[in-house]
């Protein structure tokens, strides 16, 4: 059996006895790089060339959303300690990750960041999942939720009610080009591993709100549009951390 992929820190504005916050302002940087990135990559590599059909989507008319994203995300790469050159990208890592080669945009993202991307774009009156590289599922499936809108995606969360829906909606339709925002939840596993795929028909091993799990998860989710297309990008940076190293526990 390996070793679980943990960290050891939570970043400063994520607090693991702080009430789970609703959304607010991005002030810090939507793209991170840190300790497990190594390691998360590994994984997530792993997972892409073995089961790609289960972490990766795209819709035809997704694709200049997701070139967009691409785009974007490539432009900020040399803050985050990745050197760009013209064929190819040196990681934090050391591994060289060739530019061209790769049909669908979010799996050269999948091979670069260890964060998941989902794209959400408004159809009617809701948006909906057009696109996505998510490696590291926390109890869903990607299968299952691809295609769908907002409403369905959240089936069957029991707080998701109608109005929750309409707020987060809402949301989604007013979240504006360069101002990015961001809220965090918490979870308990009875095991580390990152890639926790559960059909709608499962229960949950461990869920929100219980602390029975030995590992604890958060995710830091950032909800930004791109100014071009329009499209919704949510994105996800996992977190599992021992029980030992979570602070204040009360």
């Amino acid at each position: 059996m390996s070793s679980p992929i943990l960290q050891r820190h939570l970043p400063d504005d994520m607090h693991a006895t702080r009430a789970l916050p609703g959304i607010q302002p991005e002030r810090g940087p939507w793209l991170r790089v840190d300790e497990a990135y190594a390691d998360q990559m590994g994984r997530r590599i792993a997972l892409l060339d073995q089961a790609a059909v289960d972490v990766l989507y795209l819709e035809p008319n997704a694709q200049s959303a997701a070139d967009e994203l691409l785009a974007m995300v490539l432009d900020m790469l040399p803050g985050l300690g990745f050197t760009l050159h013209a064929d190819q990208v040196e990681c934090p890592d050391g591994r060289r990750v060739a530019l061209a080669g790769h049909a669908n945009p979010l799996a050269l993202l999948g091979h670069l960041m260890q964060c998941d991307f989902v794209i959400m774009q408004k159809r009617d009156t809701e948006h909906v999942l057009t696109a996505a590289v998510l490696c590291f599922p926390a109890s869903w499936r990607l299968s299952e939720k691809a295609g769908q809108p907002l409403t369905d995606i959240h089936v069957p969360v029991p707080e998701y009610t109608g109005d929750l829906a309409v707020r987060v909606q809402r949301l989604f339709d007013g979240v504006q080009v360069g101002r990015p925002l961001w809220r965090f939840n918490q979870l308990w596993y009875d095991d580390a591993e990152l890639f926790q795929p559960r059909s709608a028909g499962e229960p949950r091993r461990v869920g929100a709100g219980s602390r029975d799990g030995p590992f604890y998860r958060s995710e830091r989710q950032t909800v930004l549009r791109l100014p071009d297309t329009g499209a919704v990008v949510f994105i996800i940076h996992t977190y599992v951390l021992a029980r030992a190293d979570v602070p204040d526990l009360g």
